[in-house]
């Protein structure tokens, strides 16, 4: 596979589009399609860029989700604290303010932050890390009038139902299938 052509196709308040041209293995062209959130001036730029971060959070034996409404599904569904990193700010500042903003919680302890992963690699270039932390503090809600969200701690039972009986996106699925089964 070779990457022979880059074009910006739509330039969106939050994504880019990219048409993406290859020659594929037997040598046709091929025009593939990705969405970004940054300027893309060329095949190096691809995949370089950490925008944001996903949060598994912690309080004593239970593990935090939220449950909010995503308009690109049109339904409520179980997902992690995240957010975009601000320009200027480090990962642990964005781990700090995206808690905060969506959650009212603070940070007691960052256990582990991954390396950068991108997020949906069949559609974009996008990266972020996921942040493991502690958290303390009571629930309150600093989130913007476009988000609708309900943050709460589950123990492993509940976690368990939820698995079986609610719509996840795909890593808070995978936080709370481990969160359940894997002992800590």
């Amino acid at each position: 596979m070779k990457l022979i052509g880059l074009k910006k196709v739509r330039d969106g308040k939050y994504l880019k589009n990219y048409e993406l041209t290859y020659l594929n293995k037997k040598g046709n062209e091929k025009v593939y399609e990705i969405v970004s959130r940054h300027e893309i001036e060329d095949e190096k730029a691809l995949g370089n860029v950490v925008s944001g971060v996903s949060i598994v959070a912690y309080y004593e034996d239970k593990l935090m989700l939220l449950k909010e409404f995503r308009m690109g599904v049109n339904n409520y569904i179980y997902n992690l604290c995240a957010g975009m990193i601000e320009e200027g700010e480090s990962i642990e500042e964005c781990i700090e303010r995206e808690l905060y903003e969506e959650t009212g919680l603070k940070v007691k302890r960052i256990i582990q932050i991954l390396r950068p992963s991108y997020s949906a690699v069949a559609i974009s270039d996008i990266k972020t890390q996921i942040a493991f932390v502690e958290v303390e503090g009571g629930f309150e809600d600093h989130s913007s009038e476009n988000e609708m969200i309900e943050a709460k701690f589950y123990n492993k039972e509940e976690v368990k139902e939820l698995l079986e009986t609610e719509e996840f996106s795909s890593r808070a699925q995978m936080a709370a299938y481990f969160f359940i089964n894997v002992k800590h």
